[in-house]
Parts: structure tokens; C-alpha cells; sequence
């Protein structure tokens, strides 16, 4: 649906910007009638490829909303003003107007759940289902408050996560810069000093040449393999199944950061589950829903055939040990849900247990992380000065003799 910009007034006569979404012009007035405001102008947002313009809608934009949604029903608020509430609060423009458009499904007659599926880049199909399941048993202001407390959860990962990345990357660009700074400017300055006194080579020395020599002559070549290659990886991961299977499993593998990987897609899994089955959402249909929230092709095809063990007859615990996903303690915490019915408060363990063990292991990481590379790093800088120093250090020796 395209996106327009207008210019309106309100019942009192002030003017009123934005942008929002509309079949037609026609469409656009009678949304901005909903609104309370008066079309005066409008002109179509494309940007420069011919795509409608759009803004993100961040997490803490749907923290922000689920909030909003839990205080309205739990103090008996209904729902159409306190949507109405949230549209004329929300800092964000992209998602203003898409709480503008719930308030017209809404008011056209759709359940809740039917208009956040109409925006199925911001609410995912476990979000839709959740809302639709606490709709279903009259829980809804549990459904949210349990939503945000999620989304909470999966931003201090996210942010985990990157305190575990960032570092290494800040460090390894500054010391290849240095790296390269000292290959092209500084090698090869201290080369013409030693030809110039006739001093014999080492012959670490004539490889830090020739290295030099290499990325002198073939930096832009280097520079565009840099490029292309992880490109042409990325296009490949999207476009084909495989390749995004294998890649999905090579992360699973990589020393340190896999194994975090893996316990994070366990844990948000484990939490999303237990959030549909306490919903009333049936585990099959919780299992199905949750194999896109995992983000893996390798784990999810493990969900699918859980899914497909549970469907012939075989039991919830029986499936996952079969996997070779889950440790024992896992599998023991499942098994005591299975036989309680508490399955949702098993998983809400699991969950625990493996965004305890994230924590920790980012924690042991970066300790690990930061003397590791700092002592490799050290170790290259130092081989490179040594090849460059020890040649200048002979001939200084010599010129006393």
C-alpha cells in the first residue's frame, strides 16, 4: 500500500502533518476523516529506487505498545481509545501510522489480532497468534504483560550479544589499519634505507617485503575480494535453502561465539513457547509457530521433526531428547512439566537456565576475548617491528665496529 504525505486541519482549525498509508486519495481522506482531520494536500513518498518510503519500527516501539495495551486492560480502558490513546502519543512516525490503521480495523468491525496480522513486518505470526489465543480465553492483559516482559528480555540479549562483539571488531579494525598503515607507508620507506646501505636480508625480512610489495601493487584487487566475496556469500545464504542450511550450521559451530548462538535461539525459543502453551495454543501449532522465531534453518528443521515425532504418537520429552539440542538437565526439566502439566512453568525454567548460561558465557568470553586478542595482535605488531628493526639494528652495530 503506498504512503503519502498530507497537509490537515483538525476540528479547531490547527494544522496537522504526516504521513500514512492509503489506497488512493480517496482512501486518504476517508482514513483522515476517521482521524478527526480534514484532507487539504498530499503527494505520494517513493524513494529514489521506486520504493515507498518507510521507517523502522523498533523494539522498544513494541515494548512501548504492549505496556500501553496491558495498563489499558487491566484499569478496564476499552480498547478502541486506548489505541486512539497511543496513536497520538507514539514519537515514531512509521509506527504511529500503524496504530492509526489498527484504530480503523478495529473500527471496521476486525478482532485485534486480525489488524496486527495486516502488518505481518511488525508483528510477527507468534505475536498474532498470542494476542489471538488471550482474545480467546479473555487473558489478553496477561498476553501483553508477558509479550513485554519478552521483548524486554530479548533486547538486554541483543545487547549482550553485542557487548561480545563490538569489542573484538573495534579492535581487530584499528590494528589492521595499523596493520596496513605500517605495510604501506613504513616497510617500504626502511627497504630503500637498507638497499640503500647494502645490508644483507633476513629472511623474515624479505617476506615482510614481499608482502608489502604485494599489497602495494594489488590493494584494490584484495580490497574488492573483501567486497564481492562476503556479497556474493550473502546473496547466495538468501536466495538458496542449502546454503543458508549450511550457513545457519556453520555458526552453530564457530568456537565461542556457536555455542552462545545456540543457547540464545534455545532460550527465546523455550520463552516463546511456554508464553503460546500457557495461552492456550496447542503444542504442535506452539512448535510450528516458533520454527521462524528461531532464526536457524538447522534448529528449526529440529522443531519440524519434533513437531512430526509428537504428530506420529511420541511423547513432548521423548522428541526434544532426540534431537541432541538440549542437555540433560533440559530434558529432565521437561519431562517433570510433562508428567506435572506444568509444561509452561518447565519451559519458563528452561528459559531461565539458558539466559543464565548466555549471561556467564558472554561474561567468560569477553575475559577470554580481550587478553587473547590482545596478545595476538601484540604477537603480529611485534613480528612485523622485529623484521623491520633487526636488519637497521645489525647495520648500527656493525658502524661501531
Amino acid at each position: 500500500m503506498p504512503t503519502f504525505k498530507y497537509k490537515a486541519v483538525d476540528k479547531t482549525g490547527r494544522p496537522a502533518r504526516g504521513s500514512l498509508d492509503a489506497a488512493n486519495d480517496v482512501d486518504l481522506e476517508l482514513r483522515l476523516k476517521r482521524m478527526g482531520l480534514d484532507l487539504l494536500t498530499f503527494r505520494p513518498v517513493v524513494d529514489r529506487f521506486g520504493l515507498f518510503a518507510r521507517g523502522n519500527v523498533t523494539r522498544q516501539d513494541l515494548i512501548t505498545f504492549c505496556f500501553h495495551l496491558e495498563q489499558i486492560s487491566r484499569a478496564g480502558v476499552p480498547l478502541m481509545e486506548g489505541l486512539k490513546d497511543l496513536r497520538d502519543s507514539m514519537d515514531n512516525p512509521r509506527f504511529r501510522e500503524i496504530v492509526a490503521a489498527l484504530v480503523e480495523d478495529v473500527e471496521g468491525g476486525k478482532m485485534l489480532s486480525q489488524a496486527l496480522a495486516e502488518h505481518p513486518r511488525v508483528f510477527d505470526e507468534v505475536f498474532v497468534n498470542l494476542v489471538k489465543a488471550g482474545e480467546q480465553t479473555g487473558l489478553l492483559e496477561d498476553v501483553f504483560s508477558n509479550l513485554a516482559a519478552t521483548l524486554k528480555w530479548q533486547d538486554e540479549l541483543v545487547a549482550q550479544t553485542r557487548r561480545l562483539l563490538i569489542y573484538p571488531l573495534l579492535v581487530l579494525a584499528v590494528v589492521s589499519a595499523a596493520i596496513v598503515f605500517l605495510m604501506l607507508f613504513v616497510v617500504p620507506q626502511v627497504v630503500m634505507l637498507l638497499k640503500n646501505m647494502g645490508a644483507a636480508l633476513p629472511l623474515q625480512t624479505r617476506i615482510l617485503i614481499f608482502l608489502s610489495q604485494a599489497l602495494a601493487a594489488w590493494w584494490p584487487l584484495l580490497l574488492g575480494v573483501l567486497i564481492i566475496v562476503p556479497a556474493a556469500l550473502m546473496v547466495t545464504v538468501r536466495r538458496s535453502a542449502r546454503a543458508r542450511y549450511f550457513a545457519d550450521l556453520a555458526k552453530l559451530n564457530l568456537p565461542v561465539l556457536g555455542p552462545i548462538l545456540q543457547k540464545i535461539i534455545l532460550a527465546r525459543f523455550a520463552n516463546f513457547f511456554a508464553l503460546m502453551y500457557r495461552s492456550g495454543i496447542t503444542v504442535l501449532d506452539a512448535i510450528n509457530a516458533c520454527q521462524d522465531l528461531a532464526g536457524n534453518r538447522v534448529i528449526a528443521d529440529g522443531l519440524r521433526r519434533a513437531g512430526q515425532q509428537i504428530s506420529a504418537g511420541d511423547g513432548l520429552t521423548d522428541s526434544f531428547r532426540n534431537l541432541g539440542l538440549f542437555p540433560p538437565l533440559v530434558i529432565r526439566m521437561l519431562k517433570v512439566g510433562e508428567t506435572t502439566g506444568a509444561l509452561d512453568t518447565a519451559l519458563l525454567n528452561v528459559s531461565y537456565f539458558y539466559s543464565r548460561e548466555v549471561k556467564e558465557s558472554i561474561e567468560q568470553a569477553l575475559k577470554l576475548l580481550e587478553p587473547a586478542l590482545t596478545v595476538v595482535l601484540g604477537a603480529i605488531m611485534a613480528l612485523i617491528m622485529f623484521s623491520v628493526l633487526m636488519p637497521v639494528y645489525d647495520i648500527i652495530g656493525k658502524l661501531k665496529l
